[in-house]
């Protein structure tokens, strides 16, 4: 397998933290962002849409950061990842709607601001960071994980962008659970950390 991938993507470190917490080998291919490289030939015959990561198994090519979650799970016959049980799948579902939805246009665009210089607004972007991380405190007031008893795709989905989310001067303090369930993320085996930047409230 390869992945196409940048180090400061959150999307793309998601696709590549599966991997190495299920033990499948891959290589990295690095793609020049501030290069523009994902918005030319031959990237583009990759992923028309021009965004990382890509995932190349064999030539069989899976876009979207999700896409990818779901694909390595259902390609290893991980059901402890991805459940075939209506109910829990259902779960599942629902947190990797969030990862694409809230979490994409809260705690990942207050990074894209301070990382990218995104021209997103603050004062925006960072109430909607406070309003979904408050909702997965809640959540997680039954359990240790997001969607089961155990974890699955959708706390590897949430946890990039939240882990981060300080660097777009979204403060985790006051979220005691999400902040020792970023601990149990970190302590699972093959846990590979999401690249860190002196920016925001880590400075």
């Amino acid at each position: 397998m390869k992945l196409y991938y940048h180090p400061l993507s959150g999307h793309a470190h998601r696709a590549r933290l599966l991997l190495t917490l299920l033990g499948l080998e891959h290589d990295l291919v690095l793609v020049d962002l501030a290069g523009r490289e994902h918005k030319q030939e031959p990237f583009l015959k990759l992923n028309p849409f021009g965004q990382v990561p890509v995932l190349d198994d064999d030539g069989t090519i899976i876009c979207d950061s999700n896409a990818i979650l779901v694909y390595l799970a259902k390609k290893a016959g991980r059901t402890d990842w991805l459940p075939e049980d209506p109910r829990a799948a259902a779960a599942v579902q629902r947190w990797l709607s969030v990862a694409a939805g809230q979490i994409a246009h809260g705690p990942a665009q207050a990074r894209l601001i301070t990382v990218f210089k995104a021209p997103y607004r603050p004062e925006e972007v960072i109430p909607r960071s406070h309003a979904i991380l408050t909702l997965i405190e809640d959540a997680l007031e039954a359990g240790d994980w997001i969607a089961a008893d155990r974890p699955t795709i959708a706390d590897v989905a949430l946890y990039s962008y939240v882990a981060r989310a300080p660097e777009g001067d979204v403060d985790l303090q006051p979220y005691a659970n999400i902040r020792g369930w970023l601990e149990r993320i970190e302590a699972l085996p093959g846990f590979v950390d999401f690249q860190k930047t002196p920016v925001g409230l880590a400075a």
